[in-house]
């Protein structure tokens, strides 16, 4: 089906839960009376993101107040988030709440934990384990965080999953001067672009704004076509409210055209990598 989506390029205050919520639920509402069907926030948008020794003060279960309050705002606008998860036992993931109905339909916990350069995820948080499509009322969804979708597999065990819209949710600073661009912007825009034209599916990326710990976040949300076409891109280091109307016929079209995902043959690709596994423990 045909949907409208908001990507909300917010800036988070860093370990401010119940200021960044208000300004969530602001958006939110926003979006929804303008007739969105869903909206995505950023990664970590309910924290911040170089969180360190504050990762415990900020961690949410999923049965929080303020998890609870974006359950009920749901019940209208569907909803896609990050935020830092505390389990019972006191392990903490950078994660993903797919909300929707007013309920959680799926919860994606970070895979790919970057700790090399500006980053140092894996000293504060556990690795999450699985990439699994699920299904909305806008057909199969996956969701990745930032790091996730710049290994290869997890987009491809998505799409195989039955994915046909991928929902990035990004903190990327901005990093190179390019001649007339952000070295990171332009990267990302390669990868998103690419990855939706060789797994024939819908890409909407949400990257947040503002400055932590002296880095800037360089916005550049954006709706990736089935084609790799960029159709909407939101503005570069601001706030901003992108609002991409996705298009079906788009993705029948091109999974017509240029049919990939159709002839894509995964019990090879098991087949091989079970041999290289193989060979590679001898």
């Amino acid at each position: 089906m045909d949907f409208t989506a908001v990507l909300a390029q917010i800036k988070p205050k860093l370990g401010c839960v119940a200021d960044n919520l208000a300004a969530i639920e602001e958006r939110i509402i926003k979006a929804r009376d303008a007739g969105a069907d869903l909206i995505v926030f950023p990664e970590l948008a309910l924290s911040g993101y170089f969180l360190k020794d504050l990762v415990p003060e900020v961690a949410l279960r999923a049965d929080s107040p303020e998890i609870q309050r974006l359950v009920e705002l749901s019940q209208n606008i569907s909803i896609a988030i990050g935020f830092v998860e505390e389990t019972a036992d006191y392990h903490f993931f950078n994660s993903a709440l797919y909300l929707e109905d007013g309920a959680i339909r799926h919860l994606h916990r970070k895979v790919y934990l970057p700790t090399y350069g500006l980053f140092d995820e894996q000293r504060y948080l556990a690795r999450g384990e699985s990439f699994r499509a699920f299904d909305t009322k806008f057909g199969r969804i996956g969701m990745l965080i930032c790091e996730d979708m710049w290994h290869l597999s997890a987009s491809y065990i998505l799409a195989m999953d039955g994915a046909t819209t991928l929902i990035c949710l990004s903190s990327s600073p901005a990093r190179g001067i390019e001649t007339d661009s952000l070295g990171s912007a332009s990267a990302w825009q390669k990868l998103v672009s690419t990855t939706a034209m060789f797994l024939n599916c819908r890409v909407l990326y949400c990257n947040r704004v503002g400055f932590e710990d002296g880095v800037n976040f360089w916005g550049g949300s954006e709706y990736i076509a089935p084609s790799g076409e960029s159709i909407v891109r939101g503005a570069l280091l601001e706030d901003d409210f992108v609002t991409a109307r996705v298009d079906e016929g788009a993705l029948r079209r091109e999974r017509i055209f240029s049919p990939m995902m159709r002839d894509e043959n995964m019990f090879v690709t098991m087949q091989e990598l079970g041999r290289i596994t193989h060979e590679r423990r001898q």
